[in-house]
C-alpha cells in the first residue's frame, strides 16, 4: 500500500465566491415557478443547526448517543433582489410598483454557484451548484442612511429556514450540492449541461427547479428527455 502524501500538486484545493443566484417562487401546489436571476448576490452562508447528541445512560455507563435531526438554515446577502422576491419577503404588489408590507410570506427555492480552485488551475478547476428547497425568509432590518462623502450601498440580509423534501433512498433534505469535478468531461457536457439548462433556461425551455429525484436521474443518466 502506497504511503500517504500531503499537498500534492493539483490537490491543494479551496472553495470561494458565490454567483449565479436564481430565485424560484413556490406555487400553491408545491411546485416551483420559473426561475429569475438574482443580481447583486454577495453571500450564501450555510448555517445548519440540530444534530445535537443526546446521551443515553445504562448500567452506570454511557450506553449510546443519539443525535437529533439536522435542520438546514442559511443567510442570503445581496445588494438587490428580484421583484418576485417581494412576496417571499412579506410584501404584496399592487399597480405594478406599490409594495404593501406585513403580508403572508411565500416559500421559495434557491440556487447559486460557488467556485472550486486548486494550485494549478486556480478558479478554473471547477464549481459547485447549490440547490435549496422549501425556503422561507425571516424579516430583516434595512438600514437607510444619508448619502455623504463616503457613500456605501445597502447590503440586504435574510435569514432562511427550510422544510426538507423527499429523496428516494435517503432521508428528506433541503440542500443538494453538485460538484462538477466529480464528473468526467463527457458527463459535464451531457448530464451536467442538461441540468444547468433546466435550472437556468435555454433550448426553448423556461428555467425551473427540479425535485431531488429528477436531479439525480439527470446526473446518473436515467432521465434523458
Amino acid at each position: 500500500m502506497a504511503a500517504l502524501t500531503w499537498d500534492a500538486v493539483g490537490e491543494r484545493l479551496y472553495e470561494t465566491g458565490t454567483k449565479k443566484g436564481v430565485l424560484y417562487v413556490q406555487n400553491a401546489d408545491g411546485t416551483y415557478g420559473n426561475g429569475v436571476a438574482w443580481n447583486g448576490l454577495t453571500g450564501f452562508n450555510e448555517e445548519p443547526d440540530g444534530g445535537d447528541a443526546n446521551d443515553i445512560w445504562a448500567d452506570d455507563i454511557k450506553y449510546l448517543s443519539i443525535r437529533s435531526r439536522e435542520n438546514f438554515k442559511a443567510t442570503i446577502t445581496a445588494y438587490t433582489y428580484p421583484d418576485e422576491f417581494a412576496e417571499c419577503d412579506g410584501s404584496a404588489i399592487e399597480a405594478g410598483g406599490v409594495f404593501i408590507g406585513q403580508q403572508a410570506r411565500k416559500s421559495f427555492g434557491f440556487s447559486c454557484v460557488t467556485t472550486l480552485g486548486n494550485d494549478t488551475q486556480f478558479e478554473d478547476h471547477g464549481y459547485k451548484i447549490h440547490l435549496v428547497y422549501g425556503c422561507s425568509a425571516a424579516p430583516s432590518s434595512k438600514d437607510y442612511q444619508t448619502i455623504n462623502d463616503s457613500p456605501e450601498a445597502i447590503e440586504f440580509s435574510w435569514e432562511v429556514d427550510t422544510i426538507p423534501v423527499n429523496v428516494t433512498g435517503h432521508k428528506p433534505t433541503a440542500h443538494i450540492v453538485i460538484d462538477s469535478t466529480k464528473f468526467t468531461e463527457q458527463q459535464q457536457k451531457g448530464y451536467l449541461t442538461k441540468l444547468e439548462t433546466m435550472l437556468y433556461g435555454g433550448d426553448n425551455k423556461e428555467p425551473t427547479l427540479p425535485d431531488p429525484d429528477t436531479v439525480i436521474g439527470i446526473l446518473n443518466g436515467t432521465i434523458t428527455n
